[in-house]
């Protein structure tokens, strides 16, 4: 189905030239003088090669028809990281380049939204936070108000974020899967 350039968001699937190609990012320009444009950064999903293409806001672009589907997260291997679907049961194996930067965010039993094109995994959806446990960080200094900077931690997964000073290394904390950022500390 046609849409308007404009209306490109990350994680939409876009047909151009009979190529797939999933968005990884999109920004709409808006210059004092001239045409306002869609800055879209994409990844063609037969073979993961990444363009950047600049439409008219107002340019009609094909988007893919995608199926969304829940499927919670099995294992990863030399292959890539499996999937399962919980109605179906169904096994789906998902490339490495598909799940990104996510990847250290998943967790075993993890439920996640595939985004499918006929059998084709295109893009993944994570819960917006995930629970983790700080490993290490700095020790908490005596006078030092939750106020301040922020200090850094390395998670259980392997990111390093920053953490209010109260934080100790065990604690589990709640961080945004988008980007790694703190959110709380975990309530359990």
């Amino acid at each position: 189905m046609k849409v308007i350039a404009s209306s490109i968001r990350k994680g939409n699937v876009i047909e151009q030239d009979g190529k797939l190609y999933v968005v990884l990012s999109s920004e709409n320009i808006h210059p004092g003088k001239g045409t306002p444009v869609s800055q879209v950064e994409m990844r063609r999903i037969s073979d993961g090669v990444k363009i950047s293409e600049r439409y008219k806001t107002t340019d009609q672009v094909e988007k893919a028809t995608i199926e969304e589907r829940n499927f919670n997260y099995l294992y990863e291997d030399g292959d890539g990281f499996h999937f399962m679907n919980s109605d179906t049961y169904d096994q789906v194996q998902v490339p490495k380049d598909v799940v990104g930067t996510s990847a250290p965010y998943l967790q075993e039993n993890m439920t996640v939204k595939l985004s499918m094109h006929d059998t084709t995994p295109v893009s993944i959806q994570l819960p917006q936070r995930a629970t983790l446990e700080v490993m290490e960080t700095e020790p908490v200094t005596k006078g030092q108000t939750a106020s301040s900077s922020y200090k850094p931690a390395m998670l259980s997964n392997g990111v390093r974020t920053l953490v209010p000073p109260h934080i100790a290394a065990g604690t589990r904390i709640v961080v945004l899967t988008e980007d790694g950022s703190y959110v709380e500390r975990a309530k359990d």
